[in-house]
Parts: structure tokens; C-alpha cells; sequence
């Protein structure tokens, strides 16, 4: 009996050196690999203080609202095994084939000068052009939503519209969040160089000066806050999410939707979020839009306040007074064991029902805003 109380204990000590190993991996992993990104020092917390939506070093969901998924043992298991059944109807959660893009290149992009365009790189990513300026939103890239190519499942497309070496001038990137899917580290440094200014939420220039962007070119916004770019006005508007890159450093981001306005053009975009009055508020104060690129991807009964439901998003665009809306965070990645078309298809039914137009556009399909927007819908998902 002493005998087999040694190795018991002896096995005990194994497995909680192992694990103890394995934390202090993942923390130096975390702390010293750039991908991870920065974190917040004790001056930047003190300034965050001024804000309304950060409390106790961490921001917050208006009215403080806790936007964690509530997830049970027995959901966490299900979900985990779903990743990787055979089941017919977890298949249709990614195409049965590679999705095809539509290509553009450096000259098309700079021939643009007095129309409004919008070019989808799948998920969140567009390049906006508008008063003969390119910005970026989102510009995600990456083969994977991770920080690592290994760890996570792959784009859906092979290919990007056009690569980012190949990119002429970015005059803005607009960011709404850090997580992986969002920001990319990858992206980032290879696009850095040629990029102008940064706009961002509050704190998330944490980042971005981790990996060498000069800190006078970041612009760090709240909610309701705005900056000029020439004849442009960049709002930060509220979204009902959260943020993080690292365990230990949960909600030490801002999260934001934006707004894009010109003298002819007023253009949202969601970023990520669940469904909530500050729509109806943000139409308010700034609708009605020209064009709103509205979050339709990703939700799940588990995690219902992160994001929102089809239904959920047809309301927000009329919420906003959205003239157009076309759904985003989707096409791209699989983040959620939903059918990967759902989103658009219960998208169009119910913004039928709320007279509202759709607009679904290939991957890098060019869409003219103004002077007038011009796009006949076709069910391209349908083909995969």
C-alpha cells in the first residue's frame, strides 16, 4: 500500500511539473512573441481612466454589460468534437471548394478619382476609396484567424484579390478591435511602410507600437470621438463586444464601429458585435448611410450578446437608416459551426421582409457607391 501511495504521489508530481512547464511556456509565449502584441503600462491606464467605457483597468460594454460567452462543460465538449466530425452537416460549416476571387491590380486601384468604391477581401477586410483616398478596414490577410499558420482552420480562398506588396498607397488603416481575425500581425508589418495613419479604438496603439509603428502615427479614439483626414471625417462609434490577444490581458482594448463621412458619402461599419440600442442611437446622431457593411457571421447560440444573428442584422441596418447594407465576417473563416452561407441567405429574407437592400458582392468585386450605386445581385455561394 506505501508502495503504490509513493508512485501515486510520485505520478502527481509529474503531472504538475508538466503542467507547470506548460503555463510557463504559453506565459513566455505570450510575453515575449511579437504577435501577441503589447500590453498596457501603468501611465497608459491612468489615461484610460478619463473614459466612460474603462473601469478598473479593463473596458467595458455600455451599461457594463458582460458580452462573455456563458459556455457548460457539456457545450465545450460538443463543440470541440464538432471541429472535427464527419457528419454531412458540420461539412457545409466551410465550401466544398476553394471560393474564387475576382482579381484587381495597382493600376485599377489608383485610376479611381471621383466615384466611391468599396473592394471585399472576405470576413472584414475592404479597401475604401473615396475623395482620392485608399483605406483599409480590418485588413486581415493571413491564411489563418491565429497566431500561428498551424493553429486554426484556413481561409476559405486560396487567393486574395491582390496581394499586399502589391498595394499602392494607403493614406488610412481603420481598426475595430485586436482579436486575430481582425488584426493581423502579419498584415500589419507588411504593410506598415506604406500606410499614412492608423485610426484605432482606445489603447489597441498598443500593438501597433509594439511592432514599430512610430506613435505619431497612430490616431487612438472613444466612442463618439472623430478625426479629420483632409475633406474625411473618421467617427468611432460604440459596438457590443469585447477584446484580447493574450489570457492575461483580456479587454485592455477598445472595441469600435466607424463611421466613414465625406461631403457626398456616409458609410458604417459594424466591426464586431451583438445587437443592442446603440444602432438606433448611432442612426440618430449620424444616419441616414449610404452604405453600411453590417457584422452577419460567426454567432452562436453560446455566445449570443458577441455577435449577431441575420435577423439581428437586417434590424441594425434599419436601426442605422441604412440605405444599402451588405453582410460582413463571413466567406472567409470558420468561427462558428453555423452552415458557412446561412448568414447571407437568412440575411435576404429577412431584410425582404424589412425592405431593405442587400448587396452580396464576389471576393474583390469592385462596388460604386457614388455617384450611384450600381450592383445586380447573384447567389455566387450557391456554386460551393
Amino acid at each position: 500500500m506505501k508502495r503504490l501511495l509513493k508512485i501515486l504521489k510520485r505520478m502527481t508530481m509529474i503531472v504538475l511539473a508538466i503542467i507547470l512547464i506548460f503555463i510557463s511556456i504559453v506565459y513566455l509565449t505570450m510575453k515575449l512573441d511579437p504577435r501577441f502584441g503589447g500590453e498596457l503600462s501603468k501611465r497608459q491606464n491612468e489615461f484610460y481612466r478619463s473614459s466612460p467605457n474603462f473601469k478598473e483597468g479593463k473596458f467595458i460594454n455600455k451599461n457594463e454589460l458582460n458580452v462573455s460567452p456563458k459556455i457548460t462543460f457539456s457545450g465545450f465538449i460538443k463543440g470541440f468534437g464538432s471541429l472535427f466530425s464527419k457528419d454531412p452537416a458540420s461539412l457545409a460549416t466551410t465550401p466544398k471548394s476553394d471560393l474564387k476571387v475576382q482579381h484587381i491590380n495597382h493600376t485599377d486601384i489608383i485610376s479611381i478619382k471621383d466615384s466611391t468604391r468599396v473592394i471585399w477581401f472576405g470576413h472584414s477586410t475592404f479597401l475604401l476609396q473615396l475623395e482620392n483616398k485608399n483605406i483599409l478596414i480590418d485588413p486581415m490577410f493571413g491564411k489563418v484567424p491565429s497566431p500561428y499558420t498551424w493553429l486554426g482552420g484556413k481561409r476559405f480562398s486560396t487567393e486574395l484579390p491582390i496581394e499586399i506588396e502589391k498595394l499602392p498607397k494607403i493614406d488610412a488603416v481603420i481598426l475595430s478591435h485586436d482579436h486575430y481575425d481582425h488584426l493581423d500581425y502579419g498584415s500589419i508589418q507588411k504593410l506598415k511602410n506604406k500606410v499614412g495613419q492608423f485610426y484605432t479604438p482606445l489603447g489597441l496603439g498598443i500593438h501597433l507600437e509594439k511592432w514599430g509603428i512610430e506613435r505619431e502615427r497612430i490616431v487612438e479614439l472613444d466612442w463618439w470621438q472623430d478625426a479629420k483626414l483632409d475633406n474625411l471625417t473618421f467617427r468611432c462609434t460604440p459596438a457590443q463586444h469585447s477584446s484580447g490577444r493574450k489570457l492575461n490581458a483580456m479587454s485592455n482594448t477598445l472595441w469600435a464601429s466607424w463611421i466613414v463621412n465625406s461631403n457626398h458619402t456616409n458609410i458604417f461599419f459594424s466591426g464586431d458585435g451583438g445587437y443592442a440600442d446603440h444602432f438606433k442611437t448611432i442612426g440618430e446622431k449620424y444616419g441616414p448611410f449610404d452604405f453600411a457593411m453590417l457584422e452577419c457571421g460567426q454567432y452562436n447560440e453560446q455566445w449570443p450578446l458577441l455577435h449577431m444573428f441575420p435577423e439581428q442584422t437586417a434590424q441594425a441596418g434599419l436601426d442605422i437608416k441604412a440605405k444599402q447594407i451588405m453582410p460582413i465576417h463571413w466567406g472567409a473563416f470558420r468561427l462558428s459551426n453555423h452552415p458557412w452561407e446561412e448568414p447571407v441567405e437568412r440575411l435576404i429574407i429577412a431584410a425582404k421582409k424589412l425592405d431593405i437592400p442587400v448587396i452580396v458582392p464576389q471576393i474583390g468585386e469592385p462596388i460604386i457607391i457614388e455617384p450611384k450605386i450600381n450592383y445586380s445581385n447573384a447567389p455566387w455561394w450557391k456554386n460551393y
